[in-house]
Parts: structure tokens; C-alpha cells; sequence
């Protein structure tokens, strides 16, 4: 059954998720370091991990199965799952494929090299209407190919 993964503790878009999700009836698991708030409505499960930075992330690699889609901002997790067979979608609405995951794990590594060097750098840009606009048209497409990818 495809389910929808998010790596909750940073995800400014969960609204979204469980409305997308909910049009298709599709299961939604949130994975966080501590409790937040799940409507009841809804099909969506609460994962609270203990542990260090990389729990939540140790959990969803861990869970994940070929077909679900999983939303993250983390490239390494992203690249995890796109292994497992997942869909992965970035919180800017664009998704992560086997032809875009080196790419950006190069330059998040490059970007890791120049902090510790200690050039100064921004951090990610705010989110956008154009960005909640196309994650909205990009979770609506994934989800989409893994109903039809269904056995």
C-alpha cells in the first residue's frame, strides 16, 4: 500500500500533505523527534524517534518501501530513499530522481566544506507561493504514479 513518509521536524507544509493525501485516501506517517499535533481526522500516524539528529531520518530509511513518497529537505535521507525504490519530494516542491540526488549531494557537501572553512554562507531562502504551489502539483503527481504503479 503506498503511504506518504514526512520528515516532520522541519516540514512547513504538512497542511498540504494531508490534503493531497486525503483527496487519495493514502495513509500519511509523520517521523519527528518529538510530538506534533495530527488532526484526527485524518489518516495520518505520529512516529516520535529518540535519539540524536539522524533519528528520524534512521527511521524513515528504515521503513521506507519501493513506491511510497517520502517528503524531506535532507539530501542524504533523500538519497536513502530514492535507493529503497520511494518517490522523494523536497519541501521547495521539487523532486529528488536518480538523475538530480548526485548533484545535490555534491553541493550540499561543497557547501559543508566552505562553512567549515569558514566562508560565511545564507542559509536556504524562505519557501514561496510559487514553491507551495509546485510541491502542491508535484505531491498530487507522485502520489498519482504510485497509485498507478500499484500492484
Amino acid at each position: 500500500m503506498l503511504r506518504v513518509l514526512v520528515d516532520a521536524d522541519a516540514c512547513p507544509l504538512k497542511d498540504e500533505v494531508y490534503s493531497v493525501a486525503a483527496r487519495y485516501l493514502v495513509p500519511v506517517t509523520l517521523v519527528a523527534n518529538a510530538p506534533l499535533h495530527v488532526p484526527a481526522r485524518l489518516a495520518v500516524e505520529m512516529v516520535v524517534v529518540a535519539g540524536g539528529l539522524d533519528a528520524a531520518d534512521d527511521w524513515i530509511a528504515g521503513h521506507v518501501r519501493a513506491g511510497d513518497v517520502v517528503v524531506t529537505a535532507d539530501i542524504p535521507l533523500a538519497a536513502r530513499c530514492l535507493g529503497a525504490g520511494a518517490r522523494v519530494l523536497g519541501t521547495n516542491g521539487r523532486p529528488f530522481t536518480e538523475d538530480s540526488i548526485g548533484g545535490a549531494l555534491a553541493t550540499r557537501d561543497l557547501k559543508s566544506q566552505l562553512r567549515e572553512a569558514g566562508i560565511p554562507s545564507r542559509g536556504p531562502r524562505p519557501g514561496s507561493a510559487k514553491d507551495r504551489s509546485r510541491f502542491l502539483s508535484q505531491l498530487d503527481r507522485l502520489i498519482q504514479l504510485g497509485l498507478r504503479d500499484r500492484p
